[in-house]
């Protein structure tokens, strides 16, 4: 029976399936085959032996069943798959297992797992970063209020607002492809790292490890000790969880702009969706919250990965029980958030009628700074300007008067500006900047890097 969110509750059928444990089993079988194929190549073992090895080193034929009932005798996972394995083989069993040590399997199947996962969280990185600037272009003139320590700041545009987060998200892919294509790495050096068990057989232990990696599709690690160094599975878990909190604060800044007081954007709402089983006015942004909530177990996770790489001497054990719990827990959580964030990015609803009302609640102070610049282009010291604006702004809000009509009581401003060029300067539909342009040029960029990803 389930007794983890995981086992029924989060994380895609795909990913899944790559983290469950029968197919670790699979795994760790496929990397004695790939070890069998490479010893017969290289003459140290017969030919058939390795085929029928190979014919067997599957979790239909060996299974997770029997590999428990033997663990629970030898209390020792890797050994009760050779075990399991070498029984289901006749005589090519003698072979199995030839010259490794436990985590030449665990690392080397390890890698397969966290090669598949990253290129499931790349393609579905990709897809969520396609929806990003697909509304930063959609919404690029769509002009709102700025705000910043929860104040409205300057106007700003939606779509400005999307393509900051495209950029993190890129940037996040990018490295996440670099983790997958530079950092998994397996190892076959034996169970210190130097080879001895391979160069006993009279081959070359590199060479060996370099045939069995080919085989799995993956790089040998440059050097390794009973495993390898634990430094790129930090890096990983470190990278995935920076790629979890940009999702996190795209999450964040929906569930706010959804509060009833801002109103501006919203998730999408299905219609026979419940907010709440008492206030059956509630649409709650329940995806966005539990992208946050999730991000925090995520990051949770980089704390022993860090840890695990200070390992005692050439190895010990304690990295194996938390990368049990951590890896797994990284990829689906993760996994799961970039579903749901492209459930509501896609779905969306943007309410610009109540970004043109939000933008008034200020009654023009919002354009401050635009005026105190004109006022310095006229000669005005910036001091003397900005704190003019500073009390004519307070006095504003305040009174809640149009900031044209305080301007307009104050002699210094009244001087230099007409009632016409207040009206022109206090229009904020005309102060967002370079927003177009650097949407441009943040979808150009990201744009030609999903293209040369396809």
């Amino acid at each position: 029976m389930a007794a983890h969110p995981i086992d029924y509750r989060y994380g895609s059928l795909e990913m899944r399936e790559v983290w469950e444990e029968e197919r670790r089993l699979g795994y760790y079988l496929k990397v004695e085959a790939a070890l069998t194929n490479a010893l017969a190549r290289m003459g140290k073992i017969p030919k058939e032996a390795a085929s029928e090895i190979s014919l067997k080193a599957d979790s239909k034929t060996v299974t997770l069943s029997r590999v428990r009932e033997i663990e629970a005798e030898t209390r020792h996972d890797v050994m009760a798959m050779v075990k399991a394995l070498t029984e289901q083989c006749g005589d090519a069993g003698k072979f199995v297992h030839l010259t490794a040590t436990s985590y030449d399997i665990v690392d080397t199947a390890q890698a397969l797992q966290l090669g598949e996962s990253l290129s499931l969280i790349s393609q579905k990185s990709r897809k969520l970063l396609k929806t990003l600037l697909a509304l930063s272009e959609k919404h690029k003139n769509l002009v709102m209020a700025g705000r910043t320590h929860g104040q409205h700041a300057l106007p700003i545009t939606l779509g400005f607002k999307f393509a900051n987060y495209a950029d993190k998200l890129g940037q996040d892919i990018a490295n996440a492809e670099w983790d997958r294509d530079n950092l998994v790495v397996g190892k076959f050096s034996g169970a210190v790292g130097t080879y001895s068990a391979q160069k006993l057989l009279g081959i070359s232990g590199t060479k060996l490890e370099g045939a069995v990696m080919a085989e799995l599709g993956l790089k040998p690690a440059s050097i390794s000790t009973q495993v390898v160094g634990r430094e790129g599975v930090a890096r990983i878990v470190s990278d995935v969880a920076i790629l979890a909190s940009t999702l996190e604060q795209i999450a964040a800044e929906i569930r706010n702009l959804q509060r009833t007081e801002i109103a501006e954007v919203g998730e999408p709402f299905g219609k026979s969706q419940v907010g709440s089983s008492t206030m059956a006015q509630k649409r709650n942004p329940v995806d966005c919250e539990n992208v946050c909530g999730n991000a925090r177990v995520v990051r949770g996770c980089v704390a022993p990965a860090l840890e695990n790489i200070a390992l005692e001497h050439e190895r010990d054990l304690t990295n194996s029980a938390a990368e049990r719990s951590i890896l797994p827990t990284v990829f689906l959580l993760t996994d799961e958030m970039l579903e749901r964030m492209e459930r509501v990015l896609s779905g969306l609803a943007v309410f610009p009628e109540r970004m043109e009302r939000n933008l008034q609640l200020t009654h023009g102070a919002i354009m401050a700074e635009a005026v105190i610049t004109e006022l310095v282009k006229k000669g005005m010291g910036r001091q003397e300007a900005h704190e003019i604006m500073r009390l004519a702004s307070h006095e504003a809000m305040a009174k809640e008067t149009p900031l044209k009509d305080v301007l307009l009581s104050n002699a210094k401003v009244k001087a230099k500006f007409s009632s016409r060029e207040i009206d022109a300067l206090l229009d904020y539909r005309s102060y967002t900047g370079a927003a177009g342009e650097k949407v441009g040029e943040i979808a150009g960029k990201w744009n030609e890097f999903l293209k040369r990803g396809e």
